[in-house]
């Protein structure tokens, strides 16, 4: 793949059901906006769209700040939101994977969106990547960010398994990773063994990783955990 190296990247957490700034909503699920120099990437639209918008808002996002929408999976919890969005902006390119109900891609085209359907890894824009459909029973893809610093990798829920999710991205770029963001599904607390084997430097676990792998990686990592929950501003 070809591999531009971004900087001045912003990761917005908009939709979360880990607290972190009182000043945003909770609710279940997960939703992030990736600030590119020139492009606005929502991952994931969480469970409802009023407090997805609401939360944007508090961001100081517009939805018609929004150039591509990338939904991780089919679940609830990630795609509740995206139709309200849509109502606002649909004037976008939105990146499903290519297992979708037929009936959930009409949706979105009858909106006036561009549904572009994933299958194998994918450039979404430059220096921004999709790992492709992984999994077998859920079929989910993650967000890959090639930055000057090595590659951020923004997963969903994380259903084909966050190890196998890092060891692809690594496989795939020939990059070391610099961050693991997002909700990755409650796993044991060996994966911070794993996680370092893999030489990732930095992570900010939230939505379904659950409070004990949580509490393993802040001791884990220490000064590389990265406490995240709904309005977290990560700059890189």
């Amino acid at each position: 793949m070809k591999k531009d190296a971004l900087t001045d990247i912003t990761i917005i957490d908009v939709y979360d059901n880990v607290e972190l700034d009182p000043n945003f909503e909770r609710g279940f699920g997960f939703g992030c906006i990736v600030k590119l120099k020139d492009k606005n990437i929502l991952f994931d639209t969480g469970s409802d769209s009023p407090t997805l918008l609401a939360n944007m808002k508090k961001a100081k996002i517009k939805p018609a700040d929004i150039d591509i929408v990338v939904l991780s999976h089919i679940h609830g919890d990630h795609t509740g939101g995206l139709l309200g969005f849509l109502e606002k902006n649909s004037n976008v390119e939105a990146y499903v994977p290519i297992s979708f109900p037929s009936s959930s891609k009409n949706r979105i085209k009858q909106t006036g969106a561009i549904v572009k359907e994933v299958k194998g890894p994918i450039e979404i824009t430059n220096g921004v990547y999709s790992t492709g459909e992984l999994g077998t029973f859920i079929k989910e893809q993650s967000l890959i960010i090639n930055s000057n610093k090595g590659l951020i990798i923004i997963t969903g829920c994380a259903h084909p398994g966050i190890v196998h999710i890092i060891e692809t991205a690594k496989k795939l770029m020939k990059e070391n990773i610099y961050l693991a963001i997002g909700g990755f599904h409650h796993p044991q607390a060996s994966v911070v063994k794993e996680f370092k084997e893999l030489g990732v430097k930095k992570v900010a676990p939230s939505h379904c990783t659950g409070n004990p792998a949580i509490e393993a990686f802040a001791e884990g990592y220490r000064e590389n955990f990265v406490k995240s929950g709904v309005g977290k501003i990560i700059k890189i």
